[in-house]
């Protein structure tokens, strides 16, 4: 048995009976299931079936790499799926609240519901997937540690551009070269790469910003290898580093290692976040920390469990996630930095294996 199909077969415990079916839509959850990536197609999972519906432009390729459920190159999509639900005598279909826009919930509502089926569209499909999707298995472990691997690779190399005279945009872009060079499909984000006084926007945007001596350089970067995103931040010193802010540094690099050293199975989410949040506060610059300490990583770059002051998720072994805590001094620089683990039993992995010291580049 595929492990696409033995996670079908788990998605099928939402199912009261074969009266029910459910229709996966989001592209991240398609290729879930079926192992069939960027196929823009949709998984129809009855009490005894599966199906993924796919147009002409990628049947082949999902005929050739689908094993958990039978490919069906649709026509028209409503009309092909009330087919096959009519054919297993389903006539309830659970949706993705969390994937389908009103307009087009509108639409299916009123293709089904001429056809006698009914949709359910409250949170039960989208929650048991992400219930699925939290626990990583061994090969989105290792498709997530490649991932990471490419991630340093480049980071290490370009480290060698970031110097006074260099420009944001042109790290950033080097930077997605060099991942791809060394086997990334793509980057997991925007990559963040900026200087001096952007630095204290946590989400900055790379731009024609010059590096200066006694800058600190922040990359908020990430490789995206077989579906599967790596996350990691380092901020480095430019040419020099005041006292000051190798203090900021410091408080970070102790907000982050010490919240790191308590993630283990067994710990809720938002303890993480607060010890984290605790010492940055408790060293006056609480109100300079404004996002979670913290996400999940996989599929999506920011998905379930998050480390924040709300976080109830209770960290689980194979699950991944980040702890990333900043201090941003508005008009002046800004310090993250970030690692991506594996929760263990007792502890956890550190995806990165690079080091968290201060270093004057």
């Amino acid at each position: 048995m595929s492990i696409q199909t033995d996670r079908i077969n788990k998605l099928r415990n939402i199912l009261s009976d074969s009266s029910e079916a459910a229709l996966v839509t989001n592209e991240n959850n398609v290729y879930y299931f079926s192992g069939v990536q960027n196929s823009e197609g949709k998984l129809l999972v009855t009490s005894e079936r599966a199906y993924l519906l796919v147009d002409f432009r990628y049947s082949e390729t999902a005929r050739r790499n689908c094993t958990s459920c039978e490919v069906i190159e649709f026509h028209n999509l409503y009309s092909d799926i009330i087919a096959l639900m009519k054919s297993c005598d389903a006539d309830k279909l659970y949706v993705e609240a969390d994937d389908i826009r009103l307009t087009v919930f509108e639409r299916m509502n009123s293709a089904f519901g001429s056809s006698g089926i009914s949709l359910i569209s409250d949170a039960s499909l989208s929650k048991a997937i992400e219930n699925l999707r939290i626990i990583k298995s061994e090969d989105e472990i290792r498709f997530i540690e490649t991932a990471q691997k490419i991630t340093e690779k480049a980071y290490l190399e370009v480290l060698n551009y970031v110097k006074a005279g260099a420009v944001e945009r042109d790290i950033a872009l080097e930077l997605e070269y060099l991942m791809r060079k060394y086997g990334a499909d793509g980057v997991s984000f925007s990559l963040i790469t900026i200087t001096g006084q952007n630095t204290s926007l946590p989400h900055g945007v790379p731009s024609t910003g010059v590096v200066k001596d006694g800058d600190f350089f922040t990359m908020d970067i990430g490789a995206l290898y077989k579906g599967y995103h790596s996350d990691m931040t380092r901020t480095v010193a430019v040419g020099s580093c005041s006292d000051y802010q190798r203090e900021i540094y410091n408080i970070v690099l102790k907000a982050q290692t010490t919240a790191l050293a308590a993630v283990k199975a067994g710990v809720k989410a938002r303890d993480i976040d607060k010890i984290a949040r605790d010492i940055i506060t408790e060293a006056g610059y609480g109100k300079t920390f404004g996002h979670s300490t913290g996400h999940g990583v996989g599929l999506d770059i920011h998905e379930m469990p998050y480390a924040n002051t709300r976080g109830e998720a209770i960290l689980s072994e194979n699950m991944v996630v980040t702890v990333e805590p900043g201090i941003y001094l508005e008009g002046k620089f800004g310090v993250r930095i970030e690692d991506m683990v594996l929760v263990k039993e007792n502890g956890f992995k550190n995806f990165a294996s690079l080091s968290k010291e201060l270093i004057v580049v």
